[in-house]
């Protein structure tokens, strides 16, 4: 079998040659145009050169199969544009460990990436659409617009979940989810973008090539006297065929009876109207059955002569296509179904959605309905199980949902765990619930991966046809905010869109955006909530408590914005500028004062998992003056385990500091006895809903006291409300505590006030 060589391109000659290695030169031919100067053929193919890419494509040096994009370059040259560095230093570190070798590059602004992409030295980009230079709504297409056909890859955080498969939906290769963001995943996911475009770009080369090389296309040939009905068919007509001289009869029927019986028609059709001269040239793509049985696609052209009396003959060649028309249907294939399930992707389903909006506004009775799937828990279980078997679960949810579907509905895979549904001739919104409840009954039964049982659950949005939706891209926007509606309310449930909806996710961009500004203009605010003695009701300290100064919503608490802040990472500066001014006002209390309060400062998960953690808190001690005596820093039960061994090591490094460590919110998360005698802490936090449910169950606060007392830990109570919790915290032995029945969060004014009217003992 001969080996495999790249094709070579130079434009300075005509014609084909075969240069030194073997390697096939096509070169343009050239033509004298309108003003008698010479232009090279770089487009506009004539009707009958359109579909014969396969002769050029298939030459003796080809691989077994056909075409095959260009040999993958050594190294992928990667541009991250990413400002935040826990997300770059993450990037880096999943592809250092890659199969595939990368060369990354990373920018933090959208400028700098323009810059960068105009130098023309990236394969592809991984982008964030939130960065400091530019509307997170406007980054892709910035982006997009200097990448010149450069694969772009949406790195998404929770919040821009919505916007980035809005970018996909406009060009972006894929979005990977910055939570869900593991090595393997990532490496597939930018060879399939870079594959993807070279197999785009060698089609569009591949047919420039061949408006070149079709004069040296070995076809047959025929030659048909439509006087006497006989026919002249060259050897190589008859050999493309299996065929030989003896098989062939001089007539039509040799050529027309062997065409497939769904081609057959229009092939005479389109003859019959090129004779009775309604076009110029005669050009038809058919099946053929050669002398094996089989079929293979040919393109068949032709031109009829005339005389004084009429049509005299017609003389054409046939071009062996099917090589061809299988790469185009491969690719036609990849570009609409999903590689893993088989399914229809996104751009199917849009196309599908498209025409039932359409039919939804010319026959107003028409209506149809969207129903968008989240898996849940899907990265619990594609972690423990393996990505492996996390694409077999993919697989059979699509089967499980298909099963269920009637044959004129469509399922897609978007992407992720993410899949849509679209359900035609839907009359009420009763039949799309009917559906849900159809899907969700399927997910009853367990499913067995590699002998693991394994149950799943999937949250549904649903939107009903309007006479609103223009675009595809409405339609599935709305499906997905009312799928977020179905998640945060009850898992494995499902929600119809209402406009209340949209407004509501509207607001949280909006917020989400003047979330980024506060933390530029410092709009935040540190209250400080009494910490009593509850035996004398003295104040012992407080716990620094955010807010949020809104420009135009006033005062807003931190269950308004801590969630959002999370997801977008902006918890880490926040939580930053919390620490540092509850540090400051520690020490103005200590210069007005001989004694004074300890402070309680709450820490965030992503603090935790800082790797200048350390570093960061000793500078802000020596920035301020503060005594890490008199600091208490607030750790949760779930974010501690969350950090397993880790954490021991971060804890330990923060006690080291004379810092107090206090695990708060105890008795809601699943650390044991054993991990909680390793730990460097000091004190325990007792839940509110344990504080609210003691005066009638205190068993549970009697344990968790009786727990810190034999760990030689000092205990507090949160959220103490009334006089009856009170009493019987103190009847348990709870030796501190805070909560409304004491004071809410006070300004740091009034907290000065209060200290000073009452002295701290």
């Amino acid at each position: 079998m001969p080996a495999h060589r790249r094709t070579a391109w130079r434009s300075d000659l005509g014609g084909i040659e075969r240069g030194r290695g073997g390697d096939v030169h096509l070169h343009p031919v050239e033509r004298p145009d309108k003003r008698g100067e010479h232009a090279a053929i770089r487009g506009g193919f004539q009707p009958e050169v359109t579909r014969a890419l396969a002769r050029v494509l298939l030459v003796e040096d080809d691989p077994p199969g056909g075409f095959r994009p260009e040999a993958t370059r050594a190294v992928t040259r990667v541009l991250l544009v990413e400002d935040n560095p826990h997300d770059v230093g993450t990037v880096e570190r999943l592809l250092t460990t890659a199969d595939t070798p990368f060369d990354l590059t990373s920018v933090g602004r959208v400028s700098d990436a323009l810059a960068r992409l105009a130098t023309g030295n990236v394969d592809v980009v991984l982008l964030d659409l939130s960065l400091p230079d530019s509307d997170p709504s406007q980054t892709f297409d910035r982006v997009s617009a200097a990448a010149h056909g450069t694969p772009i890859i949406i790195l998404s955080g929770q919040n821009d979940k919505g916007m980035a498969a809005l970018a996909v939906r406009s060009g972006a290769q894929d979005f990977l989810g910055k939570r869900h963001l593991d090595g393997p995943l990532l490496d597939r996911s930018l060879q399939y973008a870079v594959e993807r475009q070279r197999y785009h770009d060698a089609l569009r080369d591949s047919e420039e090539r061949y408006a070149l090389a079709v004069e040296g296309a070995n076809d047959g040939l025929w030659d048909w006297n439509l006087r006497t009905n006989e026919v002249y068919y060259s050897p190589r007509w008859m050999s493309m065929l299996g065929l030989v001289e003896a098989q062939v009869p001089g007539r039509p029927e040799a050529w027309l009876s062997r065409v497939h019986a769904d081609d057959a028609e229009e092939l005479r059709r389109d003859i019959d109207g090129h004779l009775a001269g309604g076009t110029d040239h005669f050009s038809k793509e058919h099946r053929i059955r050669c002398q094996d049985g089989s079929y293979r696609w040919m393109l068949s052209r032709g031109v009829v002569r005339r005389d004084q009396r009429g049509v005299t003959r017609m003389a054409g060649s046939l071009t062996d296509i099917h090589a061809q028309k299988v790469v185009e249907e491969r690719l036609r294939r990849d570009a609409l179904t999903d590689a893993l399930t088989g399914l229809p992707n996104w751009t199917l389903f849009k196309d599908r959605l498209r025409a039932a909006i359409a039919k939804a506004k010319r026959q107003p009775a028409h209506r149809f309905a969207v129903l968008f799937l989240d898996l849940d828990r899907f990265k619990t279980i594609n972690d423990s199980l393996g990505h492996s078997n996390g694409d077999k679960l993919l697989v059979a949810v699509s089967k499980r949902v298909a099963d269920v579907l009637r044959p004129g509905d469509t399922i897609a895979r978007l992407g992720g765990d993410e899949f849509a549904v679209l359900v035609e001739d839907c009359a009420e919104p009763s039949d799309a619930h009917r559906v849900a409840d159809r899907i969700h009954a399927e997910f009853k039964a367990p499913l067995h991966l590699d002998g693991h049982e394994v149950f799943v659950s999937t949250s549904i949005g649903i939107a009903l046809s309007s006479p609103r939706y223009a675009y595809p891209e409405e339609c599935l926007r709305d499906a997905d905010t009312a799928m977020y509606r179905a998640k945060g309310a009850d898992r494995g449930g499902h929600a119809i869109f209402d406009r209340e909806m949209h407004q509501q996710a509207v607001e949280q961009l909006q917020l989400e955006n003047d979330l980024r500004r506060a933390v530029a203009r410092r709009e935040f605010r540190v209250h400080y909530q009494p910490i009593v003695r509850l035996n004398s009701g003295s104040v012992q300290g407080f716990e620094a408590l955010v807010r949020w100064e809104h420009p135009e919503r006033g005062l807003l608490m931190p269950d308004d914005f801590i969630p959002m802040a999370e997801d977008s990472g902006l918890i880490v500066p926040i939580g930053w500028l919390v620490f540092e001014e509850a540090c400051r006002q520690l020490v103005a209390w200590q210069k007005a004062w001989g004694e004074t309060p300890f402070v309680s400062v709450n820490f965030s998960s992503r603090q935790i998992r800082q790797s200048d953690l350390i570093p960061h808190v000793q500078e802000v001690l020596r920035r301020t003056g503060c005594k890490a005596t008199d600091l208490r820093v607030e750790l949760t039960e779930t974010m501690i385990m969350e950090s397993a061994e880790s954490g021991v090591d971060k804890l330990a490094s923060l006690s080291n500091l004379d810092l107090q460590l206090y695990i708060d919110d105890f008795g809601t998360g699943y650390s044991s006895l054993s991990y909680l005698q390793r730990l460097p802490t000091n004190a325990l936090k007792i839940d509110r809903s344990f504080v609210n449910e003691v005066a009638e169950k205190p068993q549970i606060v009697g344990t968790i006291i009786a727990l810190a007392k034999s760990l030689k830990m000092r205990v507090e109570a949160e959220g103490i409300e009334t006089e009856d919790q009170l009493a019987r915290l103190r009847e348990l032995g709870c030796e501190s505590g805070q909560g409304f029945y004491f004071s809410k969060a006070l300004t740091p004014t009034a907290a000065t006030s209060l200290v000073e009217t009452q002295p701290i003992h």
